[in-house]
């Protein structure tokens, strides 16, 4: 009687073991990836501000330019540096009559 009875808790033991043992290692790898990512979030930080600026810098030099063009727009073209417009010649033949 006393060995089937080592052979049920043998095997009841087994099992637990198992469990704890699969739950000890999925634990130990959960912590082993939270201490990888916890120290790679200063670079990713970094890097991400990184963007961050870079983005901001063109888009103010974006928005500089289309307010530099609507103010130039704006004034308009310079009539005295212009020079003069060309004028409509009388007569349809280009040499003078006499």
């Amino acid at each position: 009687m006393e060995r089937p009875l080592l052979v049920v808790l043998l095997l009841v033991g087994l099992v637990i073991g198992c469990a704890v043992g699969s739950a000890y290692a999925r634990a130990r790898r959960g912590w082993n990836d939270y201490q990888t990512v916890k120290r790679s979030v200063p670079g990713a930080r970094r890097g991400a501000w990184s963007l961050i600026r870079g983005v901001t810098v063109k888009a103010v030099v974006i928005a500089l330019l289309l307010f530099g063009a609507v103010a130039y727009a704006a004034v308009g073209a310079d009539e005295e540096t212009a020079g003069p417009a060309p004028s409509q010649s009388p007569g349809g033949s280009g040499q003078p009559h006499r």
